[in-house]
């Protein structure tokens, strides 16, 4: 049995749809500018260029009915949902069509961005770290399992702000599906199981402001939605 020099850090997990059950999570990917719409709306090329992926850690996911405490250090920040996939399988260079069989189930999840930040990195050619990495920055509802989802293509995604509709897309939107998200990303980095892959926001991100309340959705037959408020 292994021994450790300091304690092991907790594990983070997701609960799962309609079962006692907790997802364990690993490592969070994310995609940027994967819908058309959006990639227009901030100012880029919305051809079909290869996507590119920027981290953030469990550690920092907020979980529906939390509460984000808006940072210091911004006067921007912004709200993007966007389609979440949990992937229950160690897979390296799996092609697309194989895809589908490491992937637990999906939920909804808003990425949260300092976007004064992220812009005064981008123009300067820094990484985003500091405008999309912070305590409360990615936030998750529960997971629905595969076996109880429509495919990814026929679900859409919704958030609202204040009961007012900001975003709402179907997921066949995307630049790159999520068959494809999985295998370019795995062409460099071996995904593990837990991992979870936040897969791009359409158009209509905007400013948060503090006292408000946020709801995304995930609408199927068994739909999936989380609420949180800014502190």
């Amino acid at each position: 049995m292994s021994k450790w020099i300091i304690e092991k850090s907790a594990v983070m997990e997701c609960s799962v749809y309609d079962e006692d059950l907790n997802f364990p999570l690993r490592n969070v990917y994310c995609v940027g500018r994967n819908y058309r719409d959006h990639a227009i709306e901030m100012g880029s090329n919305p051809d079909r260029d290869p996507p590119f992926f920027f981290q953030k850690t469990s550690d920092i996911i907020l979980k529906d009915g939390g509460t984000l405490k808006y940072p210091i250090d911004t006067s921007s920040l912004h709200y993007e949902v966007e389609l979440v996939v949990f992937i229950s399988k160690n897979a390296f260079q799996i092609k697309a069509s194989e895809a589908k069989k490491i992937i637990f189930g999906y939920s909804v999840g808003v990425d949260i961005t300092k976007r004064d930040i992220q812009k005064v990195a981008k123009d300067s050619g820094k990484p985003w770290f500091s405008g999309k990495v912070f305590n409360g920055s990615a936030v998750l509802s529960n997971i629905i399992p595969i076996s109880k989802s429509l495919e990814p293509d026929k679900i859409r995604i919704s958030l609202r702000v204040n009961g007012e509709k900001k975003q709402e897309s179907g997921c066949n939107k995307m630049i790159w599906n999520i068959y494809e998200l999985i295998s370019i990303l795995s062409e460099s980095i071996p995904l593990k199981a837990g991992d979870v892959i936040f897969s791009g926001t359409p158009a209509g991100v905007g400013k948060l402001k503090k006292d408000d309340s946020v709801l995304a959705t995930l609408h199927q037959p068994n739909a999936s939605s989380l609420n949180f408020k800014i502190g």
